[in-house]
């Protein structure tokens, strides 16, 4: 099973500083809003699955680290170490370089090395620990920290407050009306950008054959990641993303970052994809893809959208619907879980996904159940569930 690790290293240098290019001005500082890259091999995961009884401390205090790596990110911690080599830096020169001159920065560096993000000497030189160097530092290859910084702080990290009141009033803003902000659709779809790329890249070349296909239909593209790497990797083949408005002005922007053969074969159209109608045709596509479709719409419409893409499939056709799951044994991975729960803040009427949930839908909407399988995708966090018209 693939950590984060694995899949990041498909992501080639241009592709991994393309959401550290986002204007200041398109960063929006309040709540906003799915791949998360990939998967992380984090200790607290480790504890969460093998512990057989919560740790209740890290648990309630697990927010304070959280804000502390988001924190570094924010003002260059890692960066400004990383640019001074193996010697690293000490709290002085931090308060130039991070623009803190304040004893609160070193109560920030005692807080990161405390979590292993950074490493103190006894002479009081401060380095980056090896996860922290690969991951976390915008000029690595393998570089993700625009994606904590601008999706998970800056917005996700802001909803999950609202999470009790969602709980209880079962009110919660839709992603359709959260992205018609163009600045927050802006930098929900630039952040995700890095980590889609990245999972496409692992799909095509660990998991799926995707053989001699011709069409594919990208419902809920966002950037349109997955067609960008499925088109590269597939000669002749042509996809078509359904995304909202404010989504597809960003996509395009994206877009023309790309080859112009791979921005010849994608075409970007406006849909909502809860519409009960998609602007395509029948039996006109090889495959369709939903990569965190399924969890982002309410329960009662996912049929309804497995009954579009039966419709829009040939014969033979594939619906690959990727998204975050539990197991069917309803009991984890923990992240899995979480990303589940963070989800009801901006889809108070979805469904908590697992293989057995996907597939039963999948059903209903004429595919043949027995035919569907499962693959382990971001460890921990995602799965893809396939299945055959």
């Amino acid at each position: 099973m693939a950590s984060f690790r694995a899949i990041a290293r498909c992501v080639r240098p241009a592709v991994a500083g393309a959401t550290s290019r986002l204007s200041t001005a398109a960063i929006v500082p309040r709540a906003a809003a799915p791949l998360a890259p990939l998967s992380r091999q984090f200790a607290t995961r480790e504890s969460w699955e093998a512990q057989e009884d919560v740790d209740l401390d890290s648990v309630a205090y697990g927010f304070m680290a959280s804000q502390a790596l988001f924190t570094a990110l924010e003002i260059g911690v890692f960066d400004a170490i990383a640019a001074a080599g193996e010697a690293g830096l000490d709290v002085t020169a931090l308060r130039k370089q991070c623009n803190c001159d304040a004893p609160r920065l070193q109560t920030l560096l005692t807080s990161l090395v405390a979590v292993k993000c950074l490493r103190r000497s006894a002479e009081g030189m401060y380095t980056l620990s090896p996860n922290t160097a690969q991951y976390m530092v915008s000029s690595s290859r393998h570089f993700y920290g625009d994606y904590l910084k601008f999706q998970i702080g800056r917005q996700f990290y802001q909803r999950m407050g609202a999470l009790p009141e969602v709980m209880t009033t079962g009110k919660a803003p839709s992603y359709a009306s959260w992205f018609s902000d163009p600045e927050v659709a802006q930098t929900y779809t630039q952040a995700q950008h890095n980590g889609s790329v990245a999972t496409a890249k692992y799909l095509v070349k660990k998991k799926l054959q995707l053989g001699g296909i011709e069409s594919m239909l990208d419902v809920g593209g966002g950037s349109g990641a997955f067609s960008y790497v499925f088109v590269g990797a597939t000669p002749g083949l042509k996809s078509t993303v359904l995304e909202l408005p404010e989504v597809c002005r960003t996509g395009e922007k994206i877009k023309a970052q790309q080859t112009q053969d791979v921005q010849d074969r994608v075409n970007f159209v406006e849909l909502d994809a809860t519409s009960p109608t998609w602007p395509v045709d029948d039996e006109a596509f090889d495959v369709v893809l939903m990569s965190y479709i399924s969890g982002s719409v309410p329960e009662a419409i996912i049929v309804e959208l497995y009954s579009n893409a039966m419709k829009a499939l040939k014969p033979g056709g594939r619906l690959l619907v990727h998204d975050f799951m539990v197991n069917d044994s309803l009991d984890g991975p923990a992240l899995g879980a979480l990303w589940g729960l963070q989800h009801v803040t901006v889809n108070a009427d979805g469904l908590g996904l697992c293989p057995k949930e996907i597939i039963t839908r999948m059903g209903k909407a004429g595919f043949d159940e027995s035919k569907c399988s499962t693959m382990e995708m971001i460890h921990g966090m995602t799965k893809l569930i396939v299945a055959h018209k």
